[in-house]
């Protein structure tokens, strides 16, 4: 059930996602991956529209690693970070990556051809149902989104939420 994609601006790159719902031990993985025992970035499915707006925050957090210009420690926090629409870094945790009361998880596991990715030791880790990623709409929040990106429903008549998602994570570093 996890989907791999590969980075098309970085060819040796590797994106895998795994959606999880009905978890049981969010407190537990979001220790896991503060201290390194989980090498992914664990996000709160419910602020995530489309599996594009994640593969979007992946781009340019492996863009920023390979020119040093991260604002993160590491590529995982980099990620999380990119999801948000501004640049407080401790508000992109808080609401795209993993809370202690989150009962879904989307995992995304970065690969650059140097480290053998093992969904299944992240599988193993996560007592909770893993589900297909098509399902991801069905745990996102529509409302906490539109809330956190500042969505209009001006914006609703020329295009979707994916859109304005987007647009709003491309130009908070000019803003």
């Amino acid at each position: 059930m996890a989907v791999t994609y590969h980075l098309e601006l970085f060819p040796e790159h590797k994106v895998t996602l795994l959606l999880f719902k009905d978890v049981k031990n969010a407190s537990g993985l979001r220790k896991k991956a503060i201290d390194g025992t989980i090498d992914g970035a664990l996000l709160n499915p419910a602020m995530i529209v489309d599996p594009l707006q994640v593969l979007i925050a992946v781009n340019k957090a492996v863009h920023l690693h390979l020119v040093g210009k991260m604002k993160t420690r590491n590529l995982n926090s980099e990620i999380i970070f990119n999801l948000s629409p501004t640049n407080n870094i401790s508000e992109a945790f808080r609401k795209f990556g993993l809370s202690d009361s989150d009962s879904g998880v989307l995992v995304v596991l970065t690969d650059d051809g140097t480290k053998a990715l093992n969904s299944q030791e992240i599988t193993s880790h996560v007592d909770g149902q893993q589900v297909p990623l098509a399902e991801l709409s069905q745990l996102t929040d529509i409302t906490k989104v539109r809330k956190m990106y500042k969505l209009t429903t001006e914006e609703d008549k020329i295009g979707s939420v994916l859109d304005a998602v987007i647009c709003r994570m491309a130009v908070k570093d000019i803003l």
